[in-house]
């Protein structure tokens, strides 16, 4: 299936719903958004890379680190945190390059609830990718163990858990918020992946620099969720960050989408 041939048939959905009479509700617009998000080609592949990318680092570090649940859970982070973010931006910026907001648009004219609706699939499905990473992980931990001769390692704590999910879900938020204020895919991915070798810059320039990345590196300040060791100033560099990663773009990304023209 082509990325252009999968856009009609995904907002076809709402083309019934409006015939139906009245405007489609919001769970119809997130059925269409998560249609969207992996009926192309593009997303397919991307899902597939992402699936076989994360499960195969679990696997793979087990030979290496041996049979900790958590670590090797963990280490499916790398490709999560890669690949979900563009999997976000690909959401926001679909209707553009494929030249369907027109249609989008008019069959939802408010534009805000479309745009909300865009934001809930590719966060569930950071939730989900690292749900699965756990299930996959336990399973690997005990063969890895049986295979070795040695006691697996179990424990972690539930912050720990649920600072990594979080951390997730904030990477794959930064995706959205690009996309959304650039409404260009290849621009947001570039911006996404050159501001952490930016910031890792500035952070060598002196105390300034490297109180300014402390502050606004978002990859630096969600380190303490991963860890499961959130401290009040933590929590505060983190809360910063987000509002100029995630919060502003993602406000101006509404506020640009709501008044520009589509023709």
């Amino acid at each position: 299936m082509s990325d252009t041939a999968a856009r009609p048939d995904a907002t076809a959905e709402l083309d019934t719903a409006g015939a139906a009479g009245g405007r489609p509700s919001f769970m119809t617009l997130v059925r269409v958004e998560t249609r969207k998000l992996f009926d192309t080609r593009t997303s397919k592949i991307l899902t597939a890379i992402l699936v076989t990318l994360g499960l195969g680092s679990v696997a793979a570090r087990g030979l290496v680190a041996g049979p900790h649940f958590f670590t090797l859970a963990g280490t499916s982070a790398i490709a999560f945190g890669t690949l979900l973010p563009v999997l976000a931006i690909l959401t926001m910026t679909g209707e553009w390059s494929h030249r369907t907001a027109l249609t989008t648009f008019a069959l939802e004219p408010r534009r805000s609830r479309v745009l909300a609706a865009k934001c809930l699939p590719p966060l569930v499905a950071a939730v989900a990718a690292c749900l699965l990473a756990l299930l996959i992980a336990a399973p690997v931990t005990a063969a890895v163990s049986a295979a070795q001769g040695v006691p697996a390692t179990w424990q972690v704590a539930p912050q720990t858990v649920l600072g990594w999910i979080a951390t997730m879900v904030i990477l794959t938020a930064q995706g959205l918020a690009m996309g959304a204020l650039l409404l260009n895919a290849p621009a947001a991915i570039v911006i996404y992946f050159v501001t952490p070798m930016l910031w890792s810059a500035i952070g060598q320039l002196g105390h300034v620099g490297e109180v300014l990345a402390g502050w606004l590196d978002l990859n630096s300040t969600t380190n303490p969720l991963t860890s499961g060791d959130m401290s009040g100033g933590d929590l505060a560099r983190l809360a910063v960050s987000v509002m100029v990663w995630i919060a502003i773009p993602m406000g101006a990304g509404v506020l640009r989408v709501s008044r520009k023209d589509i023709n």
